[in-house]
């Protein structure tokens, strides 16, 4: 599956709730994110209206490495 070439921070963290994401603060133009499911752990997103390809798939694959899940399989839920 491609990755999406016109999603936004905003989009992104409200679709990472699901896996108990949630904005635990913001320092200038940077989001982090922070989960407590399966261990803690953060993500830093910047706050732009769309983000770069490569950025969205650092972001993508630290997640999917977290949840123990495929990048795809993580795209599909995400995205599918």
């Amino acid at each position: 599956m491609k990755l999406p070439r016109d999603l936004s921070a905003e989009t992104l963290s409200k679709r990472l709730e699901r896996y108990g994401y949630s904005v635990t603060r913001q320092t200038g133009s940077h989001l982090r994110l922070t989960t407590t499911a399966g261990g803690e752990h953060h993500v830093t997103i910047p706050a732009h209206d769309f983000l770069r390809v490569g950025t969205l798939n650092a972001i993508l694959s630290d997640v999917a490495i977290h949840l123990k899940k495929s990048k795809e399989e993580l795209l599909k839920e995400l995205f599918g």
